[in-house]
């Protein structure tokens, strides 16, 4: 173990995108864990969209950023934290952290499965996917579905989530003729367009002519628009991110029908995931069998070095991954 600790702490409020100067790397001694608690040297780090709206005021300036993270007990003062587990926690954006046994969750173990999978599709990112096909929008068999987003972590959990659940046709976007593909002919997605083509509702039409039943929204703007008009009656919008508006808060306003709403008895929903936390064991009884047989492919970016997390961070921003991104130690 290194005896320098290193975080990542936020210097400024961006306007726009973030630059590497909204951040800096602060170095410390290891700390000690005090008793009741454990030291865990972190592994695996998620960075997320949701930390972007965050730095607009709910991180704190000069101080270590939140972020989901997984890492190896390395010291212990508490019998519930044993040296030697791997541990997910929320103190994420360093090396090393000292957490309580209520702020760690252990994982389980499941044989075949790799570690980074529990920060990708059996994590948040999967955790969010499975939610708002099962318990939100409340998918039927053979129902057709639209992601947005689709390329990103969510969206490629939920493409390949729906297809298990036995949806009929599943439609994506993406930002580039390379995502495109990949959501074809990788993640089983039956059409897919780049929504930087045309305007997203001819986009969507021709690619469901016939309509869709739900939406799952990563992202805003015009392609929310644009699915309450192919939504067909009691469709249901499951709204789950605005990654349009996360670096452009000016953005216009979505314009759709809102008689729609009416006339088709649709259903609009948002959640957030941390309330849908004893969904957990839920996913792993789903998706560890699919992971196993190699029906379920875990979609990752995956950038190596601490050191790397920002510029991950804001490569993310800019849709430089496919799939759920991380940075792992090395």
């Amino acid at each position: 173990m290194t005896e320098i600790a290193l975080t990542v702490q936020q210097t400024a409020r961006p306007t726009g995108f973030p630059a590497p100067e909204h951040f800096r790397f602060a170095e410390s001694p290891v700390p000690e864990p005090a008793p009741g608690s454990a030291l865990v040297e972190n592994l695996l780090w998620s960075v997320d969209p949701y930390h972007r709206e965050m730095m607009d005021g709910d991180f704190a300036l000069d101080a270590p950023l939140e972020g989901r993270t997984l890492g190896r007990v390395v010291a212990s003062r508490t019998p519930a934290l044993p040296e030697g587990s791997v541990v997910f926690h929320r103190q994420g954006w360093r090396t090393h952290a000292v957490v309580r046994p209520e702020e760690a969750r252990r994982l389980p173990h499941h044989p075949g499965v790799p570690l980074s999978a529990y920060l990708s599709v059996l994590g948040g990112t999967g955790l969010t996917a499975y939610v708002a096909l099962t318990r939100v929008a409340r998918l039927r068999e053979g129902e057709d579905v639209f992601v947005s987003g689709a390329a990103g972590g969510v969206g490629t959990a939920a493409g390949r989530f729906a297809r298990l659940l036995g949806a009929g046709r599943v439609i994506g976007s993406a930002g580039t003729a390379e995502k495109v593909t990949y959501l074809t002919e990788q993640v089983g997605y039956d059409t897919a367009f780049d929504y930087r083509t045309a305007a997203a509702a001819d986009l969507l039409a021709q690619a469901a002519p016939t309509g869709i039943d739900v939406f799952l929204d990563n992202v805003g703007g015009d392609q929310l628009g644009a699915a309450f008009g192919a939504l067909r009656e009691r469709g249901r919008v499951v709204r789950i991110g605005t990654i349009s508006q996360y670096n452009t808060p000016d953005a216009p306003r979505v314009v759709f029908n809102h008689a729609d709403v009416v006339e088709k008895s649709l259903r609009i929903e948002g959640f957030l995931v941390k309330d849908h936390r004893d969904a957990q064991e839920e996913l792993y009884d789903f998706a560890v069998p699919h992971l196993r047989s190699g029906a379920l492919v875990a979609d990752e970016t995956v950038v190596e070095g601490f050191e790397r997390i920002v510029e991950a961070f804001l490569l993310m921003l800019r849709g430089g991954n496919t799939g759920k991104i991380l940075v792992r130690a090395v």
